[in-house]
């Protein structure tokens, strides 16, 4: 009897052993995505000169897609020029890419342009806690780290780069040129608010974020919040010395610039009025880089209602600046 019941016990000692084994390598085994690196989990030729990419983001743990317009054959030492999408991150279809000649304007460019789909209503930025609407939000970290890892492997590119944003990229674009200076040698805003802690940079971000049906708390913590200041490029300028600076937004008042405004959107349905904003918000952006004696352009056009005519002629001016400040 006492060599059964020294048996059972060893029978259950040996179970408890393999049970809490399992459990081990269940709470500690760390998870595949935990460790996962940034990289190009898809590749899809859509012509000789346009590429899709889907790169998986650890810190979003989810795949985000990029088209990227680069040279024929793909050639290998090339500089990048990321354009960050507007206020539904591309996901609702408009885009540089669905909206304005990107494609044929880039065609003879030797550049790897990178056009991300994602980010609606998040101001491109790393949100302190995930959103019941808007989910995780970890766009500063994609767009500085995760996606540029991923594309310079993929493209073999130079690893010199410029960042845009257009409307409510627009201040974020200068943003994380503040953040990660020495990832970008040129920014351009494009008709944006590049402020976050003066009132009406304040209510823009909060409108943003509200439009997506976000709580703008989620993002930094109230407003006023250390992290506001943090992410306010106008505070924050001096760290965007020595890059080549673009700054541009129309009057509000429709014109030759705007094309056709039906074709153009937005230009009938409020962009007078968010027009005018972006050019009050990028005169106080830029009166503060005068302030530092900090090199830029700025232009003021005599007209422009927030569409995708006065954003593709801004682009198409700015260009030879970033060129010539990233090479291309």
């Amino acid at each position: 009897m006492g060599g059964i019941a020294t048996s059972r016990r060893h029978s259950v000692q040996t179970l408890l052993a393999a049970l809490f084994a399992a459990a081990c390598a269940v709470t500690l085994a760390p998870s595949p995505a935990a460790h996962a690196a940034p990289r190009v989990t898809a590749a899809q030729a859509l012509s000789p000169t346009v590429s899709m990419i889907s790169v998986y983001s650890p810190s979003m743990r989810r795949t985000v897609r990029s088209h990227v317009l680069h040279p024929a054959g793909s050639p290998a030492g090339l500089p990048v020029f990321y354009m960050l999408p507007g206020a539904g991150g591309a996901e609702d279809g408009i885009s540089w890419f669905n909206n304005t000649r990107v494609r044929q304007f880039f065609a003879n460019k030797r550049v790897n342009v990178v056009l991300p789909i994602g980010g609606r209503f998040s101001m491109m930025t790393d949100w302190q806690h995930d959103d019941p609407a808007l989910g995780r939000n970890k766009w500063q970290t994609f767009f500085t780290r995760e996606l540029p890892a991923a594309v310079d492997k993929q493209f073999r590119t130079s690893g010199v780069n410029a960042i845009s944003g257009v409307s409510m990229s627009a201040g974020p674009a200068l943003d994380l040129a503040t953040q990660v200076p020495r990832l970008y040698r040129a920014v351009a805003s494009y008709s944006g608010c590049p402020g976050t802690t003066d009132p009406l940079g304040t209510l823009a971000a909060t409108a943003v974020t509200a439009r997506g049906g976000g709580n703008v708390v989620n993002m930094w913590g109230p407003p006023g919040s250390p992290a506001w200041f943090r992410h306010d490029p106008v505070v924050n300028a001096n760290k965007l010395r020595g890059k080549a600076i673009y700054l541009s937004a129309g009057s509000g008042i429709a014109g030759p610039v705007d094309g056709g405004l039906l074709q153009n959107g937005s230009g009938l349905v409020g962009g007078n009025v968010i027009e005018a904003v972006a050019l009050q918000c990028t005169t106080t952006m830029s009166n503060r880089l005068n302030a530092l004696r900090i090199p830029h352009r700025f232009v003021h056009r005599p007209d422009g209602v927030h569409t995708w005519g006065l954003f593709y002629a801004d682009l198409r001016n700015s260009w030879p600046m970033i060129a010539r400040a990233i090479g291309a």
